[in-house]
């Protein structure tokens, strides 16, 4: 055998090798895994429940059509005023 066609033999075998290394990574096996395993912790969250204030601000919020930062102060304001005014009675009953 000559040393062109151990060179040829050598080239197609590290070919075929090359070729079946990357038929056997199976990437998307592990994604289909990896779904699968987040999911369930989020499937056992309840939904949280917002307050009445909570809701009275949103929708004060909303009659204004304020978005953004404007509307988280405006909300963040809104529910100091609601717990400052359901506190103070509570405060005068003792």
């Amino acid at each position: 055998m000559t040393f062109t066609s151990r060179l040829a033999v050598v080239a197609l075998a590290s070919l075929f090798a090359t070729g079946t290394a990357f038929a056997q990574a199976a990437a998307p096996a592990a994604k289909a895994d990896t779904k699968t395993t987040t999911a369930a912790p989020t499937d056992k969250k309840a939904p949280k429940e917002h307050s009445a204030e909570s809701l009275e601000c949103s929708k004060q919020a909303d009659a204004k059509a304020l978005k953004g930062k404007e509307r988280k102060n405006f909300r963040r304001e809104c529910m100091k005023e609601a717990k400052a005014g359901t506190a103070a009675p509570a405060a005068d009953k003792k």
